[in-house]
């Protein structure tokens, strides 16, 4: 839908999603009603229902946008790096900054979307589920390239999304540990899991 939107017409819906962030993560979904985001977005009743017919909608035009941002990121990080591990790394870094970085719409992805229903747990699963695609993706090229030695990629996939999972979601939560501090352990972490000599990897 929005590739066809005139320019305006894109301006607005990306003044209501970003309105609704906002009182989704000062409110909760629940307590976030419509005019709350109407008022926030400062537009008109008629122009947020032409681009969401309900507070459903968009919230989930959230979450993809989320997906979207940080995939695009991802993509342009790994494009960058040449060597499997490399690429592995940069993915991780990735992540952090962009969490850090937007906190308000990783606890709307991360945290409110769990728990709301089928739909939004549905969501929820095929944005990580994006995500494990792309870990294992670049593992699998780091043993083909024999930077890392043959592992069951799909399992540490899964272990990366979870470990990553976990320091987010504690962070946005609790305030601590922060992505920069979580970074360097996390990252010292996991590539020992695909069997990386962090030692020697940054001496190299």
């Amino acid at each position: 839908m929005e590739e066809t939107l005139q320019p305006r017409a894109k301006e607005t819906r990306q003044r209501i999603l970003e309105a609704a962030l906002r009182v989704f993560a000062a409110k909760g979904y629940h307590e976030a009603r419509m005019d709350d985001i109407v008022a926030a977005a400062d537009a008109s009743k008629g122009a947020i229902y032409f681009h969401f017919p309900s507070k459903e909608r968009i919230f989930l035009a959230l979450v993809d946008e989320f997906a979207e941002l940080l995939e695009s990121r991802l993509e342009r990080a790994l494009a960058e790096e040449r060597s499997g591990v490399r690429r592995v790394e940069a993915a991780l870094r990735v992540c952090m900054e962009l969490f850090g970085r937007y906190r308000q719409l990783a606890k709307v992805v991360l945290v409110q979307a769990a728990g709301l229903g089928h739909v939004f747990e549905q969501k929820r699963l095929e944005v990580h589920e994006r995500f494990i695609a792309i870990i294992k993706r670049e593992l699998d090229r780091a043993v083909a390239e024999g930077d890392i030695p043959p592992i069951d990629t799909e399992v540490a996939a899964l272990v990366w999304m979870g470990a990553l999972n976990e320091v987010v979601i504690r962070w946005i939560y609790s305030g601590t540990p922060e992505p920069e501090r979580s970074l360097p352990a996390l990252r010292a972490l996991l590539l020992r899991s695909i069997g990386v000599n962090v030692e020697a990897h940054d001496g190299s």
